[in-house]
């Protein structure tokens, strides 16, 4: 019994030791591998932790280390981190880093390609470390890096560096108290003959040719200072005059009117001129309207390029104004008539027309948000000025607004503000000029202020940058000036008695702030020119563009920053430019951008705020313009409605990164 007893404990124990034993083994083992396992962790962890600082360190040396995309590994070469092409295995680890270019989206947020563009000033890197004993395993990270944290500025306050720039309209003065020596700030230009309080009738007067009566006017001032301005003269009442003048008066003081080609064949009434065309109404039947083409001429006849057809016989055209490929005619058969004229050549006929309650004299056109709206000085005494709307490219027309006076008298010209929220119109016979509230532009529109012309007969009005506004006539004083800052009390400024009958006008403010107004008379000779006194008024619009500022070497350039004031009815606005070297030497022109990488757009700061700061657009626009690049400029325009207020320019810094 004991024997046997003892044999079934040796089987017991036989057995137990075969079911525990591999598996103390298994675990005598895998704990032996798992040390080893965890140890290669570790040692892959700070490998991968050093592999990070190292491209830190790589990348702040200098950005063009990281600049092209693949894989690569580091190496110590010369006690510092570099990196080597393609992945690297050393001690039983491979180390491996792809660097990959990001794009991001207008609001600077990363976003998968083909959307964005390239953001030059970043870098994904995707950093694996892998081994392969006891087991094949991986550790990785994914990290971006930027050249945003060595940033580098450089500022431009001074006179000195300021005067390096180039001025139109614009002038550099030193700052009141300096803050630093030599202290400088860029406001308008002032002087010269901008005070149109102070008018004068200049001695340079332009007889035009043959002998029509000057019945029509209308003017640009040049781009740029020391460019010419353009006035186009139209004479009709009868057949002996010029149809059409185009007159280049010099950037000069005096000013010196000159003229540059005619075109006969019509009496006109109304003229309206862009950059290549000018546009004719016309007493002609079959040709209400004139297509002129300016970059036409032989000898000095300038060339028919098209004509408008009201296709009533009878009816004369008596204003045109022309926008976005739309004109817009008036005819003395108490119509308004809308034509497509995207093609200049051959015969028009009207795709749209509205009737009137009397003749349209005067027509111009505003353009909002959703349409374009025609406001019309027509002959009628119940509502002397009517508010059309267009839509549908000009195919559909619809009396929307008007304006019914204290006095039952005819609208005679019409003049609307760049908002196309007041109307100046003025009355003949009761000798009137009125400010209209045309906010709503629906409905009846109200009257804000009225003026009196005195013995003037009103037949002309601009209004022009300062709060001014500028009514011709006959009899009286011919040329009045009238104060219009408070709307409900205007009042005269200054005037001429020129003792001529003046048939119209036009006012321009040159790019150094000489202001002058063109007047077209039925006395020879035809055309004057009345300038504004001289005094303190600032100019309404000036560019500055800085000197050319090369760090030695490629930079991304990171943001920008201004400090500047922006009194009541004045703005500000900025544009960049950054390009790369060309044969050793920065570009001499530069393409300058706003924040969509156009140069049609600016940095526009809010009204009223005094410092801005925005990040430059990245990539390649236009034909110059590179971000990362080496040669960098600024451009700063200042504008101002209120002749008496500028805007400044302190300062300007940018922050860039090599």
């Amino acid at each position: 019994m004991q024997k046997g007893q003892s044999l079934v404990e040796l089987l017991l124990a036989i057995g137990l030791a075969s079911i525990l034993l591999p598996a103390l083994i298994t675990g005598l083992v895998t704990s032996r591998e798992g040390k080893s396992q965890q140890s290669q962790r570790v040692k892959a962890v700070s490998l991968l932790r050093q592999t990070q600082e190292a491209i830190r360190s790589i990348r702040n040396r200098n950005w063009d280390n990281i600049a092209v995309n693949g894989t690569y590994h580091t190496e110590i070469v010369g006690n510092q981190w570099i990196l080597s092409s393609n992945s690297a295995t050393v001690d039983g680890f491979t180390q491996s880093i792809i660097l990959s270019s990001i794009n991001r989206d207008s609001s600077g947020a990363i976003v998968s390609e083909p959307n964005g563009v390239i953001d030059a000033s970043t870098k994904k890197v995707d950093i694996s470390i892998a081994w392969y004993q006891p087991y094949s395993s991986l550790t990785n990270s994914s990290l971006y890096l930027t050249r945003w944290r060595d940033n580098i500025s450089y500022t431009e306050t001074t006179q000195s560096q300021f005067n390096a720039g180039t001025k139109n309209g614009t002038v550099v003065r030193s700052t009141n108290p300096p803050q630093v020596p030599d202290d400088g700030e860029i406001v308008l230009a002032t002087g010269g003959h901008s005070d149109w309080c102070s008018p004068s009738l200049d001695s340079n007067t332009l007889n035009l040719p043959k002998n029509g009566v000057g019945k029509a006017i209308s003017a640009r001032a040049g781009s740029a200072v020391g460019q010419s301005s353009q006035a186009a003269a139209g004479t009709g009442e009868n057949s002996s005059g010029v149809s059409y003048a185009n007159i280049n008066i010099s950037d000069t003081f005096p000013p010196v009117p000159s003229i540059q080609g005619t075109f006969d064949g019509y009496k006109t009434n109304g003229v309206f001129t862009e950059q290549n065309y000018a546009y004719l109404a016309t007493d002609t039947n079959g040709k209400q309207g004139v297509i002129i083409d300016l970059s036409q001429k032989i000898g000095e006849k300038y060339q028919e390029a098209g004509s408008l057809n009201t296709g009533i016989s009878s009816s004369k055209g008596r204003s045109i104004f022309v926008l976005n490929d739309i004109a817009y005619l008036t005819a003395n058969n108490k119509k308004l008539y809308t034509f497509n004229i995207a093609n200049k050549s051959g015969s028009h006929n009207p795709i749209g027309s509205v009737t009137l309650p009397g003749v349209g004299n005067k027509v111009v056109v505003f353009h909002d948000v959703d349409y374009d709206y025609a406001f019309v000085a027509v002959n009628s005494e119940q509502t002397p000025l009517q508010i059309i709307q267009s839509s549908n490219n000009g195919q559909t027309l619809s009396v929307v607004g008007s304006a019914n006076l204290p006095d039952d008298e005819d609208g005679m010209d019409v003049v609307v503000n760049s908002t196309g929220t007041r109307a100046y119109l003025i009355i003949e016979e009761n000798k009137k000029f009125y400010i209209i509230d045309t906010s709503t532009k629906s409905g009846n529109q109200p009257t804000l202020g009225i003026y009196s012309t005195g013995q003037m007969n009103p037949k002309g009005i601009a209004v022009v940058p300062g709060n001014r506004a500028i009514v011709v006539g006959s009899s009286g004083e011919e040329y009045q000036v009238v104060n219009i800052s408070n709307e409900s009390s205007p009042g005269r400024c200054g005037g001429v008695d020129v003792n001529i009958n003046i048939n119209g006008v036009s006012s321009i403010v040159e790019s150094d702030g000489d202001a002058y107004s063109y007047i077209i008379s039925d006395s020879d000779p035809e055309f004057r020119i009345i300038e504004g006194g001289s005094g303190g008024a600032f100019t309404s619009n000036g560019i500055f563009e800085s000197q050319t500022f090369n760090p030695g070497y490629q930079t991304a350039d990171n943001r920008f920053s201004a400090n500047f004031s922006q009194p009541a009815s004045t703005a500000i606005q900025f544009q960049v430019a950054l390009a790369n070297m060309e044969s050793e030497v920065c570009p001499a022109s530069f393409t300058f951008v706003g924040p969509s990488g156009t140069s049609s757009d600016w940095f526009t700061p809010s009204a009223g705020s005094t410092s801005f700061s925005a990040a430059f657009p990245l990539g390649s626009y236009g034909s110059n313009y590179a971000n990362p690049g080496q040669c960098f400029r600024y451009k700063t325009q200042l504008s101002t409605t209120d002749q008496n207020n500028t805007p400044v320019l302190y300062d300007f810094t940018i922050n860039y990164s090599p």
